[in-house]
């Protein structure tokens, strides 16, 4: 039998608003110890934002940060999957699109997040040990 998202993700995701300056963010990545939060805008999901969001989309602009929002820092394409899906589905879309983080999305609202590292034998040890890797230049 296939395992669901619901299985592996983390519940209840840190959630900020669009508004949320980024510098905020990153402090609460760092005293929470994650890489990813969910964006949300009245509850409905606006957007996810990494840790390497951050860094390459407002701190290597340069100037001063502090006036800057995580809105900035968001991606234009949202992809997500649902508490049900099946985790391979979450890898193959993850894979496909070169993510690291997907939101979990339930009737509009983020229940989770699910990581690449959730999907990979090191995060989860009831899956096969598949990590999606470029292929590097052949000899």
């Amino acid at each position: 039998m296939a395992q669901r998202v619901r299985d592996v993700m983390t519940a209840n995701p840190c959630a900020v608003g669009p508004n949320t300056p980024a510098h905020q963010v990153a402090t609460i990545m760092r005293d929470e110890s994650i890489k990813a939060v969910v964006v949300t805008d009245d509850g409905r999901l606006r957007g996810l934002v990494t840790d390497r969001d951050l860094t390459v989309r407002i701190l290597a602009d340069g100037g001063d940060v502090s006036a800057r929002t995580v809105a900035e820092a968001c991606g234009a394409e949202l992809a997500s999957v649902a508490p049900e899906d099946d985790v391979d589905r979450a890898l193959m879309l993850m894979h496909s699109k070169e993510l690291r983080h997907l939101p979990v999305i339930d009737n509009g609202r983020a229940v989770g997040i699910i990581a690449l590292r959730d999907l990979t034998a090191e995060g989860n040890p009831d899956s096969v040990s598949v990590v999606p890797v470029r292929p590097g230049p052949t000899a």
